[in-house]
Formats: structure tokens, sequence, C-alpha cells
């Protein structure tokens, strides 16, 4: 018998099936020139994205900028998702801050019809494990919408919060950012059989295969946000066993992309926002406090993505 509420089961089944049939799709927010939200155009491009068969849509979450959007922009980011989508796959919005600002977020994405809620890291503070149970449990207390938890930055469950997080009967999973594999080894042992987790690195590509080993084969993929080309070659060949094509593909683009995106902080997003737009895409800019790449930058970009195109054998738009 499952531990989760009826809706929270069949929402973390449709995930489970999702994320074992293609990438986890972290969409970038569309702004206008003048840093306003450009509705039309992320639809356009929202569009696009879903066309390459993603296991799942995570809206307004930090590749989509939500630390950035008010709650009428979120409205409107959320409700468009859930509508282009059309109940092919699951739809899981961001909410975050305190725990009452992230129930007024996961109150909105539920009116906008939102599958779950990914929980980002609470804001500035660090706090104790018993707090961060607590801001689960107040959120879960207030939305019907299933949770997955983010661990991240300040955020880092030990494993026995994670055995109290998971008798919360809403919250259906973990997405790890960390990248302590002897940690997260613990975390899924003491984690219920039915419990998801996700791999949510930077650029979760690079450490799919290690993610793997200790059981957590699914991962976001910021790469999908610009290139699904590159992104559904990867997954494939880790799916398939070719270790070969990994390894092609991590050495001429992955890795490459991680070395440019560790020159300045923000890059996480705003190289993936300035890879977009090489490749035509209706995103426009980054909104401040993150800042949009220079010109030597953006051409080692504009290398690295034609050198990953190459490999999938696809090419971006000529200038």
């Amino acid at each position: 018998m499952t531990r989760f509420s009826a809706a929270a089961e069949d929402v973390a089944k449709r995930l489970r099936d999702g994320m074992a049939g293609g990438v986890l799709s972290f969409p970038l927010t569309s702004f206008r020139e003048d840093g306003g939200l450009d509705l039309a155009a992320y639809r356009a491009y929202l569009t696009a994205q879903l066309a390459s068969a993603p296991g799942a849509v995570f809206p307004a979450c930090g590749t989509g900028e939500f630390f950035s959007l008010d709650e009428d922009e979120y409205r409107a980011v959320v409700g468009a998702t859930v509508e282009i989508a059309d109940g092919r796959l699951p739809v899981v919005a961001g909410i975050g801050y305190g725990w009452a600002q992230a129930l007024r977020f996961a109150r909105i994405a539920e009116e906008a019809g939102a599958d779950a809620a990914l929980v980002l890291p609470h804001y500035l503070v660090a706090a104790p494990q018993d707090g961060l149970v607590e801001q689960l449990r107040r959120i879960a207390s207030g939305t019907s919408l299933p949770l997955i938890a983010y661990q991240r930055g300040q955020v880092a469950f030990t494993a026995d919060s994670l055995r109290r997080i998971a008798e919360i009967p809403t919250v259906i999973g973990l997405k790890d950012g960390h990248s302590d594999l002897d940690r997260l080894q613990r975390l899924t042992f003491a984690a219920p059989d039915d419990f998801l987790f996700f791999n949510g690195a930077s650029t979760a590509e690079i450490q799919a295969r290690a993610y793997a080993t200790v059981g957590v084969p699914a991962y976001s993929s910021a790469v999908h946000a610009f290139a699904p080309e590159i992104a559904n070659a990867f997954f494939a060949a880790l799916r398939d066993g070719d270790d070969a094509g990994v390894t092609e593909l991590l050495r001429d683009f992955y890795v490459p992309l991680v070395e440019l995106r560790d020159r300045v902080p923000g890059y996480a997003v705003s190289l993936v926002k300035a890879a977009a737009r090489l490749r035509g895409l209706p995103v426009g800019r980054v909104r401040a406090p993150l800042t949009d790449p220079g010109p030597d930058d953006l051409g080692a970009l504009a290398k690295v993505l034609d050198d990953g195109l190459k490999v999938v054998g696809a090419v971006r738009p000529s200038d």
C-alpha cells in the first residue's frame, strides 16, 4: 500500500514513468528588451521545447528565473505551461522563499492547474534540521499539491530528516544539488521505496553516471532549454549503456560548457539563455541581478555549442 495521498501517488507515477523515458525540462522564461515578461514568446518557445518529448516540465524554477518573477508573472507562466502541456506530461512549478510566501506561490500554481511543486531552498538564512522539516510541513498543510523538496545551498537534509519529510503524505521526492554522493546514498537508504530522487546538480549530465551508481538516474537538464538534440542524445546514450557516446558528449561539449559556466557567478542561467538566443529561440535576456555574457564569453559559448551540435549531427542558425 502506498503511503502517498491518492493525488500524490498519481503524480509520482506519472513522474516516475516520464523520467524513465526522457530528460526533465526546466524552461527559460522569456523577457522583452525592456525586461517585461513576453508571454507570447514564452508560449512559442515552450511549444518547441515540448515537441522534443521531455519526461516532465518544471516552469518558473531556477533556470526559469523564479527569483525574479512577481506573482502575476508567475501565474501567467505556470498557466501558459499547463495550457500548452495539455495533460501530456507532468507540470511541476517552482515555489520558494519562506513557507508563507511559498504557500502563496503554491496556491497560484494549484489554481493554474500545475500537477506538483518543487520547493526551492528558502531565503537567506541557515536553519536547523527541525526547521527544514517544519518548513515542508507548513507548506504541505496549506496546499494539496504534491511537493518535491530541493536540497541545495543552505538546505541539506540528514537521513533522519529525510525519514520525517517522507512521512508527509504529499511529499513525493527530493531533488539534490549538493552532489555529496556519500550523503545522498544514505538518504536513498533512509527513504521509502516509492520516494523519488532527482539529480539537480548544475549541468547535471556531468555527474549523471555517478548519481546513477547510488540509485539516482533521473536528472534535470538545463541543456534541454537550448539544445534538446544534445540533451536527448546524452540521455539515450546513458540509458542504453553507450559509454563511448556519453564520454564523447562529456568531453566535446559538457566539460567545455561547465568550464565556461564557472567563469562568472550566475552563468548557470545566463549562459543557458545566451545559448538559446544563439539558436534563435525567443527568450530575451536575463533579469538583474544576473548579467548576460560579454562578447568574448559569447564567442566561446558559440564554439562550445557548435561543437556539441556537431557531435549529434545538428547545426544552429547562421547569423
